[in-house]
């Protein structure tokens, strides 16, 4: 069976922000995943460059990745460019975070 974009988006929604509480997806930190049969390549951001615990935010997702039945590698790539902003959520968890 053929891994799906949702599988992955799915899976990384157990990955959280540790300052806000919110999971990856939620917060649009995931800016792309590409599949390529059993090998998923993500691009994601963080809300600072400045992150302290970016590392592990990185080997958690590519954690959640390699738990999806059927992908035999992960590959995570961080950038910020465009920088994340508070815009890539949606209006609803904006608003909720009093944003």
């Amino acid at each position: 069976m053929a891994i799906t974009e949702k599988q992955i988006r799915d899976a990384l929604k157990g990955v959280k922000d540790p300052e806000l509480g919110l999971d990856l997806v939620v917060l649009g930190l995931v800016y792309d995943i590409e599949i390529d049969e059993d090998d998923v390549k993500a691009t994601i951001s963080l809300t600072s460059p400045m992150c302290p615990v970016a590392g592990q935010i990185v080997e958690d997702v590519r954690q959640a990745i390699q738990g999806v039945d059927g992908v035999q590698s992960a590959d995570v790539q961080l950038t910020f460019d465009p920088p994340w902003t508070p815009e890539r959520m949606s209006p609803l968890v904006r608003a909720s975070l009093g944003l």
